[in-house]
């Protein structure tokens, strides 16, 4: 679809302030208000829409290097929640018209629809690099206050992402069959899974079933999964100790489990291992990771504050399986006491494009191999 030229519209100011003082003019896009988080960015060049609607990067100002934004408006099919996630956005070139043949309409309507405050026109080359040398921090974007010191006292007073358990927000309510199948049935725990994971599992015939959250674990098991999987989501995983006695718990069942980005750190901290915050973290689609048993390198999709401490991996406890090749950060585990692996990364988005499938296929093997139940 192809959207012509809009009459011209009024140019509404907006500013941009961060904690440390730094205030950002710019113009005001999507729906226009105040909204405040921790400022990170994103290096992909598309899916935009992915970006936004990911849970993972609930309570989060998500600033795009990519400089147009919106040139291919928005499709429900790109979905990854109901709703966007993060809680701003800052753009360089923010476009109005649009021109995709599958699009449902244009991302200043989509976001002034589910009320997502947006800045355009900032120079997020320089800001990039200001948070490459600070480190992430919060910030506010407004288009109804401003005044500099009233801004910057706000992102002051804005709630660290250190020590904020956000799994809560954004699970489901209740426990809900994404797809029957023929293959293994595989429990979801929700921590603000993605649909795509969801669409990779039912890719392969599986029986997905989807809890909340905080499930107990003896509820989960009475429907008799052959693995369990621990999801993406956001904010601090050493936040949520009852969720990490649960896998501890799973641990035990004698089944398979699999954990992506949140859950690699929630199996992670289960076994004994340490996450620490990041100074910026990794978000983008283009992050080598290599493999550490087949020396194939991947390209993969990223989005996370958190990770693993390659310090605490102690030998018996897991084995370093995958290592971004940037920083040589922890990008995947296989555990020893138990049946189970994790990655940092996300298989199921696309950059390589399909360089981590065989993740889910590992997984579906693991199940299909599996025998015995506790």
């Amino acid at each position: 679809m192809y959207q012509p030229e809009s009459p011209k519209l009024t140019i509404e100011p907006c500013k941009l302030a961060l904690e440390d003082g730094l205030v950002v003019d710019g113009e005001a896009v999507g729906y226009r208000g105040e909204t405040g988080g921790e400022l990170c960015f994103n290096t992909s060049m598309t899916g935009y829409q992915e970006i936004f609607t990911d849970p993972s990067y609930h309570g989060q100002i998500m600033m795009m290097t990519y400089p147009h934004i919106g040139n291919y408006g928005t499709a429900d099919i790109d979905m990854e929640a109901h709703a966007p996630m993060v809680a701003g956005v800052v753009v360089r070139a923010f476009s109005r018209r649009y021109s995709n043949a599958l699009a449902d309409g244009s991302l200043e309507d989509f976001m002034t629809g589910h009320r997502l405050v947006g800045i355009s026109g900032v120079d997020t080359r320089a800001l990039v690099l200001h948070i490459r040398e600070k480190g992430v921090m919060n910030a506010v974007i407004s288009s109804v206050d401003l005044d500099n010191e009233s801004l910057v006292e706000k992102a002051r007073r804005w709630p660290s992402m250190e020590g904020l358990e956000l799994a809560s927000r954004v699970t489901t309510d209740e426990a809900y069959t994404w797809c029957e199948g023929d293959g293994p049935r595989i429990a979801v725990y929700d921590y603000g899974v993605k649909r795509n994971i969801l669409r990779s599992f039912q890719a392969r015939g599986c029986a997905v079933k989807v809890f909340p959250a905080g499930t107990d674990l003896a509820l989960v098991n009475t429907w008799s999964p052959d693995g369990i999987f621990l999801s993406n989501g956001p904010g601090d995983p050493r936040s949520m100790p009852e969720d990490i006695e649960m896998v501890r718990g799973a641990t035990t069942l004698g089944i398979p489990l699999f954990g992506i980005c949140l859950g690699h750190q929630l199996m992670s901290l289960a076994a004994g291992l340490d996450v620490y915050k990041m100074f910026v973290g990794h978000r983008g689609a283009n992050h080598p990771v290599q493999n550490l048993e087949t020396g194939k390198v991947e390209v993969s999709t990223q989005n996370h504050g958190f990770a693993v401490s390659a310090d605490s991996l102690r030998d018996g406890v897991a084995e370093l399986t995958h290592v971004n090749l940037n920083d040589r950060t922890v990008e995947g585990l296989r555990y020893h006491a138990f049946d189970g692996f994790s990655v940092q990364y996300h298989p199921e988005a696309s950059p390589g494009p399909h360089d981590s499938q065989y993740l889910f296929d590992k997984f579906v093997t693991a199940m299909s191999k599996n025998t015995s139940r506790a």
